[in-house]
């Protein structure tokens, strides 16, 4: 167990590229995107062939048409939304101040002075840029790996998460 006196403290700014790998890595958890990808590619390849060499034209047309149209809302999850999303909202250009101790998070902004308890966040994400922690299905605080000083600092944040949130899926 981490010492009562074991506190991370990041004070940093988002990157663009920060929040959309983020982003991406919720969706790419939410999504089941092999599966997603062969449903496309069998939707094109079906549509294309009963277009081409049958009497189902008007069928093949539509699987074409929802084909590619189930592509497009692929690409743009991944390539345009976590973009948009992340220039249309000015509060990622704010400087943020994380505290995280085994009492709790002390977080804070130009908007915001807040004590949290653990217990806010449901569960988290991990992958090789961020720590995603959830307080909602789609509501979440992006801590960039980045942002520790060293190793150690980084050691000591993810055994608080351990500590203090039970549900941690690492990708």
């Amino acid at each position: 167990m981490c010492e009562m006196n074991s506190t991370v403290n990041l004070s940093f700014r988002y990157s663009e590229s920060d929040y959309v790998r983020a982003l991406r890595a919720h969706y790419a958890s939410h999504l089941r995107l092999p599966l997603d990808i062969a449903v496309v590619v069998l939707l094109i390849a079906t549509g294309a062939y009963l277009w081409r060499t049958s009497s189902l034209q008007w069928l093949g047309i539509a699987l074409l048409i929802i084909g590619v149209v189930f592509a497009l809302l692929l690409l743009s999850a991944f390539l345009v939304i976590p973009r948009l999303a992340f220039r249309r909202e000015p509060k990622f250009r704010e400087d943020y101040s994380l505290g995280f101790s085994g009492e709790g998070i002390h977080f804070r902004t130009a908007q915001i002075d807040s004590h949290l308890q653990w217990g806010m966040y449901s569960h988290a994400l991990v992958d090789a840029h961020s720590y995603v922690l959830y307080y909602g299905s789609r509501q979440f605080t992006v801590v960039p790996r980045r942002v520790f000083k060293s190793a150690e600092e980084r050691q000591v944040f993810e055994k608080l998460l351990t500590e203090n949130i039970s549900q941690i899926v690492r990708s």
